[in-house]
């Protein structure tokens, strides 16, 4: 995956001093890199029988939409508060600067379903974990959590103990 990682552009400074941002619009504008993505994520989840793919708002979607079109799944957005339309359940989390929520549709996963949720990257894992919380509270069960960019640096992935966690794009440092 050296060949995405190139693809990635590295902002520093942003969204402030001392935080390096990897943008992947520019991975994204790339046709094959875009492809290549898009089919490697798709291979780490086929045979795992899942039901409906999260991607989480508003990258997560990029991702998921084409997961779910490939394996045969269904699609579920996971939106910021008040952008669904329909009776919603909700989670509130922690973040290094603050508190977020999270909505799903209410009948979005049932008892049992089997979810894979996916968004653009792992960092402090604060997002993905209540988008966990959210599936397990509904009674779904979480088989995989896919990103295309991992910080190993930031410890996200300690957060998901037991978990299939899988990312294309691995950065240490």
């Amino acid at each position: 995956m050296d060949n995405l990682k190139s693809l990635i552009r590295e902002v520093p400074d942003f969204p402030k001093p001392g935080i390096n941002f990897y943008d992947i619009t520019t991975l994204l504008k790339d046709p094959e890199g875009l492809e290549q993505a898009i089919d490697a994520m798709v291979e780490q989840c086929r045979g795992l029988n899942i039901d409906t793919v999260i991607g989480i708002e508003s990258r997560g979607f990029i991702f998921a939409v084409p997961i779910a079109y490939q394996i045969g799944a269904g699609f579920v957005p996971v939106r910021k508060p008040k952008k669904l339309p329909a009776d919603t359940v909700s989670v509130s989390y922690e973040l290094e600067y603050g508190q977020d929520t999270l909505e799903m549709h209410r009948d979005a996963v049932g008892e049992g379903h089997r979810v894979l949720i996916v968004d653009d990257l792992l960092a402090t894992g604060g997002t993905a974990k209540a988008v966990v919380d959210l599936v397990e509270g509904m009674g779904g069960i979480v088989v995989g959590l896919h990103f295309a960019v991992e910080l190993d640096f930031l410890g996200g992935r300690s957060k998901f103990e037991g978990k299939d966690v899988r990312s294309l794009i691995r950065y240490q440092s």
